[in-house]
Parts: C-alpha cells; sequence; structure tokens
C-alpha cells in the first residue's frame, strides 16, 4: 500500500492493445511491478480483426521512410532498436507459424490470436497484474507519481504509461482517451483523422463510377509526396484497395488525388498505332483495363466513340488523362472503415529514446496514440512494437 492509500505499483500501463502488451511485459521482465488495465471486455480485439483475422504482425522492410509524422524523424530512434528481426525471433521463439504474403508483409498462418495469445505469455512471465474489463475515471500527479483513480479503486505508480490508441473502429472500444490525458498534463496534439481509410467521390463522380462497385485495377496513385503502386478498386460509395488505403493518409481534404491507370504503358505510343481502327475507343482500352471501367471512363472523358473519329491531338490528351486522371475525393469513410488514425500526441513532446513526456517525467504514450502514422502492411504493428519496447526499457 502508499502512505497516500491505494496499491502502488512501478510502472501501470493503460491500454492491453498491441503496444500496450508489449510495453508492460518488457518492464515487468525488467523486474517492474506493472498494472496493465484496459477497459475494453475482450484482449487485444483490433489485433484479432487485423490482416483478415491473421494479423500482418510486421513488414520486414520497416524503416523511419515508412512512417508520417510532423516530426519525421523521431521514429529512427525506437525503430532501430527494436527491429523487425527482433519481432521476428519472438514470434519464433513462440513457434508461430507465419508466412510472407508481398512486400516483406508476415502474416500469421493459421490466427491472429496466436499474437494475442504470446503477448499474454510475455506479460504472464513478467508477472503483470491485470485490472479488465476496468476504465480510468481520472489520472493526478503526485509528488512521487501519479494516482489513477478507477471503478475499482485508486492506483499509484511512479511512472504512468498510456497505450490507449487512437480513433478508428469505435465499436470495439477506441476512445479520445490519450488526447485527453495529453491535453489534461499540457502537452500538445497534432489534429487527429482518419488514415489509411476508403475515399467517398461526390455525386457527380458517383453517377459515372458507382455502378463500378467490385471493379479493381492496377494503378500508381499519387498525392503530395505520396506514391503507390498496388490495387485500387471501386466501392458503392466511392475508392478502396491498398492503393487508395495508402494515399488516404497523404490526402489532406482539398488537392485531387492523381490516378495513372496505365503505370505499365506509353499510352501515347500504344494508342497512335491504334488511330486507324473501327473499334470503340472504350473496345480499345478494354484490352489493358477492365471493360465496365473502360466504358465509363470513356463517358466521363467525351470519348465514347471510335478510335478512327479522334484526332492524334485528342488520342494524345486522353493518353495524358489515362496517366494523369485526376480525382477529387470528397472525403474520406471516417473512423469506422479505418486502419489507424494520423495525427496524435505531438512528438515534439516526447523522448525519442523513451517515450515519455519530458515536461511531464514519468508520463509516457505509446502506440497509434502518438503522431506517428505507417504505411499499410505491418508498418503500425512494428510502431507499436518497437514504442512499446522503448517505454518498457525506461518506465
Amino acid at each position: 500500500m502508499s502512505a497516500n492509500g491505494g496499491v502502488r505499483f512501478d510502472v501501470v500501463v493503460i491500454g492491453a492493445g498491441a503496444a500496450g502488451m508489449m510495453c508492460a511485459g518488457e518492464a515487468g521482465r525488467r523486474g517492474r511491478r506493472v498494472l496493465l488495465i484496459e477497459h475494453y471486455p475482450v484482449l487485444g480485439e483490433k489485433i484479432r480483426i487485423s490482416g483478415g483475422g491473421r494479423c500482418n504482425f510486421t513488414n520486414t522492410g520497416a524503416g523511419p521512410d515508412n512512417y508520417l509524422s510532423e516530426n519525421p524523424d523521431f521514429c529512427r530512434s525506437a525503430l532501430a532498436r527494436y527491429t523487425p528481426a527482433d519481432f521476428v525471433a519472438l514470434v519464433e521463439r513462440h513457434r508461430i507459424a507465419y508466412h510472407e504474403k508481398k512486400l516483406g508483409q508476415l502474416f500469421c498462418d493459421v490466427s491472429a490470436r496466436d499474437i494475442i495469445v504470446m503477448l499474454q505469455t510475455e506479460c504472464d512471465r513478467g508477472r503483470i497484474q491485470w485490472r479488465m474489463p476496468c476504465p480510468v475515471d481520472k489520472i493526478f500527479r503526485e509528488e512521487d507519481g501519479f494516482a489513477v483513480s478507477t471503478p475499482q479503486g485508486t492506483v499509484r505508480a511512479a511512472s504512468v504509461v498510456i497505450a490507449t490508441g487512437g480513433l478508428t473502429v469505435p465499436k470495439i472500444g477506441a476512445t479520445p482517451f490519450g488526447y485527453q490525458v495529453a491535453a489534461q498534463f499540457g502537452l500538445s496534439v497534432v489534429p487527429p483523422r482518419p488514415a489509411l481509410v476508403p475515399l467517398a467521390l461526390p455525386p457527380d463522380s458517383l453517377a459515372r463510377y458507382g455502378e463500378l462497385s467490385g471493379v479493381a485495377l492496377d494503378a500508381m496513385v499519387s498525392c503530395g509526396t505520396g506514391r503507390f503502386r498496388e490495387q485500387l478498386l471501386f466501392t458503392h460509395r466511392g475508392l478502396s484497395g491498398p492503393a487508395i488505403l495508402q494515399i488516404s493518409s497523404y490526402w489532406e481534404g482539398k488537392s485531387p488525388i492523381v490516378i495513372d491507370v496505365l503505370p505499365d504503358v506509353d499510352a501515347a505510343d500504344w494508342l497512335a498505332r491504334e488511330t486507324h481502327s473501327a473499334l470503340l475507343f472504350s473496345s480499345v482500352l478494354a484490352a489493358r483495363l477492365p471493360l465496365r471501367f473502360a466504358k465509363a471512363w470513356c463517358v466521363a472523358n467525351d470519348a465514347a466513340v471510335p478510335m478512327k473519329l479522334l484526332s492524334r491531338r485528342r488520342l494524345a490528351e486522353l493518353a495524358a488523362a489515362l496517366h494523369g486522371w485526376h480525382v477529387a475525393p470528397s472525403g474520406t469513410l471516417g473512423y469506422n472503415k479505418a486502419e489507424v488514425t494520423l495525427g496524435g500526441v505531438d512528438t515534439r513532446e516526447l523522448s525519442s529514446q523513451t517515450m515519455g513526456a519530458m515536461r511531464v517525467p514519468g508520463l509516457f504514450f505509446i502506440g497509434e496514440v502518438v503522431d506517428v502514422t505507417g504505411w499499410l502492411g505491418g508498418y503500425n504493428f512494428q510502431w507499436a512494437w518497437a514504442s512499446g519496447h522503448a517505454a518498457g526499457q525506461a518506465a
């Protein structure tokens, strides 16, 4: 018991997701007395539903260039000190079968639950104590640390780690609690918004392309400094697929995204060779693109005519448009459909070595609640492991 009343711990970790369990296990194995508090009644639910139920738990190529932040160098230290190879070694020690799907993306062979059980086992090895389900009512600063008030009583600790995630998938417990704690202690927060999220199209664009739901094509999609070659998928509300999810993190809500639907073809040269064809322009395009898309695109671009009626100049214009199709989304599909939250606790408030708040000794922020957002493909889990490990070594 503490002299002030309440059970005393060395570290209280709030949030038992990927980063929180990683941090708690690491701190416990260092001999720290750790309490892990989770408000949601199901452990690791976001891990369980990730990767189609198989959890894309890391990416072998994860590095600083795969992350977005207003302070882009911040993630370097944690990522360098706990690498994808380190996490793979942990997975192998627990004899979890896994495979590489593509582009360095590693998935469990059987189930994402294997990762949850592994993290829980690591916490057990660190003799972690749990309160779950258990919300946190308030955190108070005290002379020798913090008091954490919960419906199950107040606990005290020298260090508190906030691992409560972002705002994505509120139906499984996402809350703004972490941002509220940061604001309570006077720390800046980069305004959060959905990321890795499908994009909605305005009514005029949906009138042209809304009936293409289910059509997919290989495309190069660009916006700002982002550029991704992946699959694009049409939906009844707009655009999705890996290429769109990736570029959504770079779309600031105003500029158009630019889509090259023929990234492997010199469209001008190809179409010039088809100048005298009696086929409809859409039929020619259908040799390299889905027919339904080709027809819709030609109607939208006033090109639903036979090839031989198009001048060389007009064909050159259409070729340029195929390589630079400008699409202006009307918005995103929001946190319910987003993979992660962009923005969060401003990293300029935190130590890149420890994840601790420099103006509030003993207070740490890790994982998605921090303004570090990875690409699609295992990068965000690697940030959870690396930031959790860094705080677990320091708290």
